[in-house]
This record gives C-alpha cells, structure tokens and sequence, in this order.
C-alpha cells in the first residue's frame, strides 16, 4: 500500500517534460515575498550584527569607480580559528571598495540560525512533522577585515566597476534576497564522476558569491582570478530521488509507518544532545545511511527519499571557475 502512496505522490509532482520524464536538477523554489521567522527559531549567535541584515547596500554616484574582491575564510573562524579550515571548510563573500570615498564594506549571504538548524529540523511536542529553522539570507556590512580575509583565506580584487553597475547589481541583491530564503546544505549526486547526474543544488554562501558574479558579468564586468577559485561543497550520493509529500505526511492514517521512519532519521540529528547521545546518534545515522542506505531529504518544503549509494557523504574543496 506504501509504494502505491510513494507512485501517486511521484506521479503528482513531476516536473513533466516529453513523457513524462522528471526534470533534474530539482528547481530550487522561489518565493514572492520572506516568510516571516517563527520565535521559537533563535540563532546561538545573532545574524548579521553590524551590518544591514536586509542586504540593503548604499548608493554610489554612477561615475565612481568599484573595486570587487574576491574573500573567503574558514567557517566559525572568530570561534575556532583554521580548525575548520584544515578539513575546507569554507565561507565566501564579496567585497567592495569605493575610489571616490573610499568607503569599502562585505557582502555575505548566510544562515539566520546557523548551519545545523538549516539541515537538520527541530522536535516540538506541538507539531506532528519536524519543524525547520531554515533561512539564509543577505547581510551587507561597513569595512572589510583584512586580517579575518587574509590570515586563513582569501581577499583578492578581482574586477572594478562603475557607480552605475554597482547600484543596478545592489536592486538585483534585493530582490534575490526577498525570493530565495530558505538554505541547502547538500548537493546531491548519482556519483562523483565528472558525468554524474546532479539531483539538487546546493543553495548557501559560495552560490551566492557565484550568482552575484554572474549578475555583474551579465551587466558587462570584467572579473578574473589570478588564484584557484576553490569552493566547500558537501555532497550526498544516490540513485534517483524518490518523491514522498509534503508536511501532510505527517497528518494521514496511510502514511502513519512512513512519518515515524521520517522522524526517527531526523531524531539521530536532533540538538542539545550529550556526548553519549551524539554517539549512539551517529551510530545510528550510519546505520540508516549505509547500512540501509537511506536518508531521508528536505527540499522545497517537501521530503525526499534518497537510495544511498558508495561513498554517501563527501567534503570536497573543488575549483569552480568564476562564471
């Protein structure tokens, strides 16, 4: 009865194309407008605390001249230094500089409460489904750190444009900030070949970066990198996605067997846990992903079952040319 239930909800969502073929990579889905945030989500450290949280950017006069830099660093570094840097694992931004003033300031997109709120959800007693604590969003901030950039990573300039392009590009921030909220951690993969099928994107800082490149390059910017342009990706590899539901899995008699099994999985993930219970979490979290082969996934606000394949979860740092 399960698989007839699994079909239907396939059938239902398919992107149809030809015969009704799936189209991959799943389309990340935007919004008309940011949801507001619900006060049980809190961030341990608060979003973008000296800086515009909107992504608002000031106004240049058309006729300065912009200097683009390219930064990036290891994630938590005002916390853990290279530690994370050591494994690549990376965060990016933009920089900008004014020639007329001389007033320069960061560009970064990130997450609202931190990066395991964005992948993993919460459990709540007065909630049937997992409940998710899942925005990123645009951060705009005066100065840029020279030593946080420098001393484990990246700042190096990589382009100048005009007043006038910097401004049209600072409107593009606003509406991709205000339709594109919620953050993906993982890329998913059929496998690590070059010809591998990509079953959904990732949706975090580095694309970003990439997509800000690309709205300059599109309006006429020169941009180059004399350096590896490397970027964090954090992949999972399966066969082909399964379509399950949305929240109202969580709500029918007929999927009752299929919400507990999503619920557990995400159970092992769960925060606030001992060291003990962060073992026994692990343990159990191979078992479903390796052993079952199974992980269950959260994109669009609807879940995904994944038939895990061989090596399951990978951190590459990989080179990823400017667009």
């Amino acid at each position: 009865m399960n698989g007839l239930v699994y079909f239907i909800h396939a059938a239902l969502h398919c992107c149809i194309v030809g015969y009704g073929q799936q189209v991959w990579p799943e389309p990340y889905k935007r919004l008309d407008r940011r949801p507001d945030v619900d006060p049980y989500c809190q961030a341990l450290y608060p979003f973008c605390p000296s800086g515009d949280p909107d992504g608002r950017m000031p106004v240049m006069r058309d006729s300065d001249i912009i200097s683009v830099f390219r930064l990036q660093t290891p994630v938590w570094e005002f916390r853990y230094g290279d530690t994370l840097g050591k494994f690549h694992v990376m965060h990016d931004a933009v920089g900008f500089a004014s020639a007329r003033t001389g007033r320069n300031f960061t560009l970064e997109w990130y997450e609202l409460f931190q990066l395991g709120n964005c992948t993993f959800p919460h459990e709540r007693a007065s909630v049937s489904a997992p409940f998710w604590c899942n925005q990123g969003a645009a951060c705009c901030s005066d100065g840029i750190d020279d030593v946080h950039w420098k001393q484990n990573g990246t700042l190096e300039k990589i382009g100048e444009i005009s007043g006038e392009m910097f401004n049209e590009m600072a409107r593009w921030v606003q509406e991709d900030n205000e339709t594109g909220v919620y953050y993906e951690t993982w890329t998913v993969k059929s496998d690590p070949g070059a010809n591998s099928t990509t079953w959904f994107e990732s949706y975090d800082c580095s694309q970003f970066v990439h997509r800000t490149y690309k709205t300059l390059l599109d309006m006429g910017a020169e941009l180059s990198s004399q350096a590896p342009t490397c970027y964090t990706k954090i992949y999972l590899y399966s066969g082909e996605p399964l379509y399950l539901g949305d929240d109202s899995i969580f709500q029918q008699s007929s999927t009752k067997d299929l919400a507990t099994d999503i619920k557990k999985f995400y159970h092992s993930f769960r925060s606030h846990q001992s060291v003990v219970e962060m073992i026994e979490s692990l343990l159990e979290a191979f078992e479903k992903m390796v052993l079952e082969k199974t992980f269950y996934f959260y994109y669009n606000s609807e879940y995904w079952k994944l038939p895990m394949k061989y090596p399951y979860v990978k951190i590459t740092y990989e080179e990823i040319p400017l667009p």
